[in-house]
């Protein structure tokens, strides 16, 4: 009996709905999270009768056929890059992008990662850093005299130095953005990676054409819409209770059968 299986593909299926649903409502203060989005599409089908067939020696064809699916399964979880909300923290090392763009690390083992979360701090020698001591490029200091440090919406650093009137100019704040942002990997610590799928990365001064702007002394928020998470939680707890009990009804016909004598 196929509903047997069909029915367990669509429970597995909604499980990988769960699970991702779970992922989103987990990081809802996740500073930077980008929600995902599973996506499901059907297996192949058998052809009982194909549609097109001859159905007779005077050309008459079959128009619809008969064609038995058999499941489901999970085609791709994809990751909406929508803008989250701008928090403010009054903390002049924390630094959010509004628009397209992603902060370029620099990784310990020397290879770029790229990421939205702007909470950045100082290191001991005084060069910004994420929260694991990662430099942001292209690696700019703030020298310990500094009295106060801006950031323009061109990501421009600025610090007042002790016994000056002018403000002096530190370094430039690039972003990073891909053709495909759904693609990038995630590797965890609010990080991403360039893959095949994401395209070469175009980096830019913010503000210029198709890049974003710096804020500073704010944090974007995670993107994931608590209602919308449960809503779908919902329904995906109810589609695998259909499922389930598809596999209940096909067991009772398997033993009504098994009981005929």
């Amino acid at each position: 009996m196929r509903a047997l299986s069909i029915a367990a593909t669509g429970m597995l299926a909604q499980q990988t709905n769960v699970e991702v649903i779970a992922n989103n409502l987990a990081n809802m203060n996740t500073t930077g999270f980008k929600r995902q989005r599973a996506e499901f599409e059907d297996l192949l089908y058998q052809n009982l009768e194909r549609s097109g067939t001859a159905s007779s020696d005077a050309g008459t064809v079959v128009p619809s056929g008969v064609q038995i699916g058999v499941g489901v399964r999970t085609a791709s979880v994809y990751r909406v890059s929508d803008q989250g909300n701008l928090a403010s923290t009054e903390n002049p090392y924390d630094i959010a992008v509004q628009g397209r763009g992603f902060f370029r690390i620099q990784m310990p083992d020397g290879s770029d990662g790229y990421t939205r979360a702007g909470a950045f701090a100082l290191s001991p020698e005084g060069q910004l850093v994420t929260s694991r001591g990662y430099t942001v490029a292209p690696g700019i200091a703030i020298p310990q005299e500094a009295i106060s440090v801006t950031v323009n919406a061109q990501g421009q650093i600025q610090a007042l130095l002790a016994g000056q009137t002018a403000p002096q100019t530190l370094g430039q704040l690039e972003l990073v953005r891909f053709a495909n942002e759904g693609g990038l990997q995630a590797v965890g610590d609010n990080l991403f990676v360039e893959s095949a799928a994401s395209g070469g990365a175009l980096t830019g001064i913010p503000g210029s054409a198709g890049f974003g702007t710096i804020v500073q002394g704010f944090l974007e928020t995670s993107n994931v819409n608590a209602v919308a998470e449960i809503t779908a939680l919902i329904t995906a707890q109810r589609a695998y209770e259909m499922n389930s009990k598809v596999i209940s009804t096909a067991d009772e016909m398997l033993s009504m059968t098994s009981r005929l004598r």
